[in-house]
């Protein structure tokens, strides 16, 4: 009667927390949907829409730099052999054969550097096709260059600079923008201007791209990419006659707004990121259009994109009914499962305790009930039930020990299965929360070892850490298990980590007669707010993974714990962001070695880091097989140990 009410009662419980907790969701998201969910996607669709012009634009300034590093690496070639005037065709043909990107390149001297040359010469090849080169140096001597805009501009200014972009006559149909770069004689002389031309149809190709790639993903969402000169000329545009003849900024000036255009168009100009909602764009021939538009590194380009004001209204609707129905349908079906399901669950779980009290009398042969779900209640019971065996088997083993002095070997087994029951195993560590992911791995060198790690949560507060003893088999093992308890024990009445730390430093030292010590790694992440305090005591700095970035945490320099009584160590701070993770490892990581007695080094450790999936487990595994491809056939040499942790709160 008494279990019945109790069972009663906790799913009542539950269930009323469980409804309350949608309820204010659904309460939150309503607030949210129809006071600033329109704001909420222009600002969305703002950052991605800067994320692909960033990528855009820094594929658009590698491709120009690629351009002004092949001149670059040329330019001293070229003061060299200023005394061997047939040598300049040869550099610039081979300026266009090994660059790609290149169109067309030539040296401009000044006049008569080359009297035998005539009045005006200048060096040229272009490109025909990926594979042709044609040298056309007689017939550009015979253009008069010299009163040519282009190269007064570039002799007036006498440094490198990107030119506007223009048309050539060999390329009417594609733009071109040249790079510019004086040439000097020894004693330091202008005597000519080495331009390459670089085409911008790629520029168009990939905006076009960027635009098709966003039109498919947003399946809503209908944007258009262009890229402007300083004044407003179109450098890229989907119809090709208004390349370098419309200008967007005439466009603007025809809003109804004159003096907020105006400002707009001087934000443009001076190289800012923002955006801009405009009630008419000709050239888009939308009546409302947001405008995001930022500068190109290195250049005074506008890199813009055109987005229709219906099309993220419309989006906010359709989400925000979406997000309003699925909330109904659970809260309906919600009170209607959630009893049975908790009624189901705690059946086997009464059981459970019933046969855990037997075990713990010494019933080592109790009955375990027969579970046929496949979850943690399944694995609960599987756990019980490798505890019964493990303990049955240890028993006769050291009774087998004890009369006949046999091999420890078994002793050891079930030591490696007690200390790896000890570390937490069971993933996702906590499924009921979705504030956070947690992964461990530990790999013994021995059949025991001196690594650690635990964690557990209290009052909303992630405590974990790792560890590495010094040594290695048995001894470190039981360091190991001193030192888990002491940190289960400590945590459980302080969330100060140094104060942790100070109190196990304390244990471990007192009547230290073997010397012994362990490097360790505090940590409590709140999580309800991200902030993670720390304490290091000596252990190898974690690795912080926020987005794109990975780096080394900062870690103060303290000693192992173990080594001196009544030592104080510090706290550090940092606050974590929704996807940032904490990766932990000891020192077999890093200093793993392979038959040459290489080490696997932090450099790798970072590059895994990098380019695996931002995911607890798939970290650890990636981590775990670039080792495993490193070390080879070589003999493990330390434990290796590791632990991620992913802060997914936003």
């Amino acid at each position: 009667m008494k279990d019945k009410k109790y069972n009663h009662s906790f799913a009542r419980r539950l269930t009323r927390w469980v409804i309350i907790v949608l309820l204010i969701m659904m309460a939150a998201l309503s607030y949210l949907i129809y006071a600033t969910l329109t704001s909420v996607f222009v600002e969305v669709c703002g950052n991605t829409s800067y994320s692909n012009m960033r990528l855009t634009g820094e594929i658009i300034s590698n491709q120009m730099n690629e351009v002004g590093v092949a001149v670059k690496n040329n330019i001293f070639d070229i003061e060299r052999n200023l005394g061997k005037p047939d040598e300049m065709q040869h550099i610039v043909e081979r300026i266009v054969s090994q660059n790609p990107n290149i169109r067309s390149c030539g040296i401009s001297f000044i006049a008569n550097y080359y009297p035998n040359k005539g009045r005006a010469w200048c060096p040229y090849a272009r490109r025909v096709d990926s594979l042709k080169i044609v040298n056309e140096t007689n017939s550009i001597a015979t253009n008069n260059y010299l009163e040519a805009e282009w190269f007064k501009e570039a002799v007036a200014k006498d440094s490198v600079y990107w030119s506007k972009p223009f048309f050539d006559s060999h390329y009417t149909n594609t733009a071109l923008a040249a790079y510019m770069h004086p040439v000097h004689d020894k004693d330091g002389r202008l005597v000519a201007i080495i331009g390459a031309d670089l085409s911008i149809e790629f520029m168009t190709n990939l905006l076009e791209k960027q635009d098709k790639e966003s039109t498919e993903n947003s399946f809503i969402i209908i944007s258009q990419s262009f890229l402007l000169a300083n004044d407003g000329t179109f450098i890229t545009h989907p119809e090709k006659k208004r390349i370098l003849r419309g200008n967007f900024f005439d466009h603007l000036r025809d809003a109804d707004n004159p003096g907020l255009t105006q400002q707009v168009i001087k934000s443009m100009r001076d190289g800012e990121k923002s955006h801009y909602e405009t009630d008419k764009i000709i050239l888009m021939d939308r009546e409302r259009s947001y405008l995001f538009y930022t500068s190109i590194k290195d250049t005074d380009w506008i890199l813009t994109v055109s987005m229709p004001t219906i099309s993220l209204d419309l989006m906010g609707i359709v989400v925000g009914i979406m997000a309003l129905f699925i909330i109904s349908v659970i809260l309906m079906v919600t009170f209607f499962v959630i009893q049975l399901a908790i009624k189901h669950m705690s059946k086997p779980l009464k059981q459970l305790a019933t046969t855990a009290d037997g075990i713990a009398c010494g019933q080592l042969d109790a009955d375990l009930p027969s579970i046929e779900s496949h979850d943690e209640i399944h694995m609960l019971r599987d756990s019980f039930e490798n505890m019964q065996n493990s303990l049955a088997r240890y028993i006769e083993e050291l009774k087998a020990t004890t009369a006949e002095k046999a091999s420890i070997e078994s002793e050891l087994k079930i030591a490696h299965d007690i200390q790896m029951s000890m570390l937490p195993k069971t993933y996702p560590a906590f499924p009921d929360r979705s504030d956070v992911d947690i992964y461990g791995q530990l790999t013994p060198a021995k059949a025991v070892g001196g690594d650690l790690y635990d964690f557990f949560i209290r009052d909303d507060k992630l405590f974990f850490c790792i560890g590495d003893v010094s040594g290695k088999g048995v001894p470190a093992s039981l360091v190991m298990a001193v030192t888990r308890s002491l940190f289960r024990n400590i945590s459980a009445y302080t969330q100060e980590t140094e104060q942790i730390a100070m109190a196990l430093n304390d244990s471990l030292s007192n009547n230290n007669e073997t010397n012994m010590f362990v490097t360790l790694f505090i940590g409590v992440l709140d999580l309800t707010s991200g902030h993670l305090s720390y304490s290091n005591a000596a252990h190898n700095p974690p690795l912080l993974l926020a987005g794109e970035q990975v780096s080394l945490l900062p870690c103060d320099a303290n000693i192992p714990a173990g080594v001196i009584y009544s030592w104080e160590y510090t706290e550090q701070h940092i606050q974590l962001n929704g996807g940032d993770t904490i990766f932990l490892y000891t020192d077999g990581l890093n200093e793993a070695e392979d038959i040459n007695r290489n080490q696997f080094g932090m450099d790798r450790v970072l590059q895994v880091g990098k380019t695996s999936i931002n995911n607890p487990a798939n970290l650890i595994k990636a981590m775990t097989t670039a080792v495993q491809l490193f070390v080879g056939e070589a003999e493990q040499s330390d434990d290796l140990t590791m632990l991620a942790i992913q802060y997914k709160q936003q």
